[in-house]
């Protein structure tokens, strides 16, 4: 049976059904994406967590800018090694790996004797975290029929905000009920012990990626793997489009770093991913995300308040996730991006207008910049950061999918790092006024970048993504689309 989808897209898959397998697949998905829950916890726990241990290890302003970002670099290496790493040893082995990590660098963070030691156990935990948002993805990608990809590959990002939502508010409850007892901290960095277990026991009980296995020359694996997650002949079909590409690429030679560089299809879509990672970061998400209490005690909250006040944006940010995971299978990719980047661009000018109309002091001023940073994590997570994380899982092709997804996240990270390192500096430099207008600047950048050099993805296989990269023919379908919607 042929079945068109976007334009420039078809295939003869048969269509998905009911059964087992797609409960199999729920079960995969929902414990691969522990290791996006423990990203988030990881990612967030340092919003509240931050006061107590500068109280207690006599941190100062630059040590604290250290400890924060030292996660966020590692992150940095953690994806690209890691995206490497499961190109090589397997999507599976690799979370496998992260799992240990996560629980190591709890404890070495939880049992720190002082400001270095704290640093190693960062380090640990950033070199999971980037694993993580590399590796997770793919996998879920990989293994998700691509009818229902955006929505399942979208799983760990919305685990992710739900971890950072859970960090601000075991943060308010601890930090709230102890606020005299300066170890508070660790409690709040022990918690995220447990996922990283259950993650660990999780895994040893799921499947490879079945798409792995092809391009390792194991094929009876691979179609054993998609019977468990597909109807028998939906994966019999499925393994052979895998095979035909995996074949190509054999052939075409075009397997490792250097000939990935020099054709020019595959080097431009790793700079759209590039390009995409570097600008979700440039909105600033992540600033409010580790330094959200900081900018609410700038606004006019005092720390006690912004510390309950900071779980807004946090239960904003599931809402949008959830919302997201709707969307993600019904709008096409370019459209989520353009929707997003407009909003966050105009919550930035408007946070910039509240700040510079509304003096300090004035007591609607917290009030007023709190529900517009409200508006802005909202807008992000909504329509900006499942799509990005989902969009970086399926673009690439299968012989560079961990290493363009490495490559990609690992500038994304250093943008994170380099923001969450001087983000106290500039906002003490610039007050909440310049700093949002920068951002909104910035915004307006990434969406010209969105507009002109992002092709389209949704609707379409892995296989005929990877094809249609390949040759090129993905830039030429999305500029015949975009030509048809401004008539």
């Amino acid at each position: 049976m042929s079945h068109t989808t976007t334009e420039g897209s078809s295939t003869t898959l048969p269509p998905l059904t009911a059964g087992p397998h797609r409960k199999r697949l729920g079960l995969v998905a929902l414990v691969a994406t522990f290791g996006g829950l423990l990203f988030g916890y990881d990612t967030g726990v340092i919003n509240g967590a931050l006061r107590p241990m500068t109280e207690e290890l006599g941190l100062t302003p630059f040590t604290e800018g250290i400890v924060t970002s030292s996660l966020v670099f590692a992150a940095a290496v953690g994806a690209l090694v890691c995206g490497r790493l499961s190109d090589a040893w397997g999507r599976r082995k690799t979370i496998l790996l992260l799992a240990i990590l996560f629980f190591a660098g709890a404890l070495v963070v939880v049992f720190t004797p002082g400001f270095e030691v704290l640093v190693i156990g960062r380090v640990l935990l950033g070199l999971a975290v980037g694993g993580a948002s590399t590796v997770v993805p793919v996998f879920l990608a990989e293994l998700a029929p691509y009818e229902i990809r955006g929505s399942i590959a979208g799983r760990n990002e919305l685990a992710i905000v739900i971890g950072q939502l859970a960090a601000f508010v075991i943060n308010a409850i601890i930090g709230n009920a102890f606020s005299d007892f300066t170890g508070v901290w660790r409690v709040m960095f022990a918690v995220c012990a447990l996922p990283a277990v259950a993650l660990f026991v999780g895994m040893l009980r799921m499947p490879e990626s079945p798409r792995w296995l092809v391009e390792k020359g194991r094929h009876e694996e691979a179609l054993a793997v998609l019977k468990t997650v597909r109807s028998d002949d939906r994966a019999v079909a499925e393994l052979g489009e895998v095979e035909h590409i995996a074949q190509e690429e054999r052939e075409e030679q075009r397997t490792d770093l250097r000939g990935i560089l020099t054709d020019k299809w595959t080097l431009r879509i790793l700079l759209v991913g590039i390009g995409l990672g570097i600008a979700q970061q440039l909105t600033g998400i992540n600033s409010i995300m580790y330094y959200g209490q900081t900018v609410l005690v700038e606004s006019g909250f005092d720390e006690s308040a912004a510390l309950i006040a900071n779980i807004a944006p946090g239960v904003i940010a599931v809402i949008g996730g959830v919302i997201a995971l709707m969307l993600m299978d019904r709008l096409d990719r370019r459209k989520t991006f353009i929707i997003g980047l407009s909003l966050t661009t105009i919550s930035h000018l408007l946070i910039g207008f509240a700040s510079m109309t509304l003096e300090v002091g004035n007591p609607a001023r917290p009030f007023v910049i709190l529900a517009l940073v409200v508006l802005f994590v909202g807008s992000m997570q909504t329509f900006l950061n499942i799509a990005v994380w989902v969009y970086l899982s399926e673009v690439f092709p299968l012989h560079m999918r961990g290493l363009g997804m490495g490559i990609s996240v690992l500038m994304l990270w250093v943008t994170n790092g380099f923001l969450s390192l001087y983000f106290p500096s500039l906002v003490a430099g610039m007050g909440i006024t310049g700093t949002f207008f920068l951002f909104a600047a910035v915004g307006a950048l990434a969406l010209l970048f969105v507009a002109t050099q992002v092709p389209e993805t949704r609707g379409r296989t892995l296989e005929a993504l990877e094809e249609a990269v390949s040759t090129g023919a993905i830039y030429t379908v999305t500029k015949r689309q975009a030509s048809l919607a401004r008539r």
